[in-house]
């Protein structure tokens, strides 16, 4: 049973909740609330069990080898390490740390932005990265410093920005 309204021209939709023994289960979007039942205690007569969320534990994965792509352009730095075959461990921007309007674009944010997803990339134990740099902004050669500091050895640096090997279509010939 779904239910759909319109909110200023964007349709949500809530999808039913599903009863489990003595909570109720909501799928909200992306996010699962429980919630529990009040009545349900005094129904049965018994203690209703407390929900447990299991601890965060570090990473089974270990990895010794990364790529670190580094997009700096004139609005933004979008920094992401993904291991040898593609698949992202962690990536962080500019923008997502908070920085807002022409401070997205600074070399301190691209800095700020190259020791967070450093962090977030130690417990699965990437030492050696190859570094991928993409634009032509100012954060570029911040970020290489910071991931270095961070305790990386960069195994390679390499510049791929794209280049047009013709260059744009030229102007139509003026007629006169």
């Amino acid at each position: 049973m779904r239910k759909a309204f319109r909110v200023r021209r964007t349709t949500y939709r809530f999808s039913m909740r599903y009863r489990l023994h003595n909570y109720t289960l909501c799928k909200m979007g992306s996010k699962k609330v429980i919630e529990k039942l009040a009545d349900t205690e005094k129904i049965i007569g018994e203690k209703v069990p407390q929900v447990s969320v299991a601890p965060a534990t570090s990473s089974k994965r270990k990895i010794q080898d990364g790529v670190v792509n580094i997009q700096a352009t004139f609005n933004n730095t979008i920094i992401s390490i993904s291991d040898t075959k593609g698949n992202v461990l962690a990536w962080a921007s500019s923008g997502n740390l908070g920085f807002k309007g022409s401070k997205k674009a600074t070399p301190y944010a691209a800095t700020r932005v190259a020791e967070v997803v450093a962090e977030r990339v130690k417990k699965f134990g990437v030492q050696d990265v190859s570094i991928y740099v993409k634009g032509v902004g100012s954060g570029r050669e911040s970020a290489i410093r910071a991931i270095i500091n961070q305790g990386m050895q960069p195994r390679m640096i390499k510049d791929v920005t794209p280049l047009p090997h013709n260059g744009p279509r030229a102007k139509k010939p003026r007629r006169v």
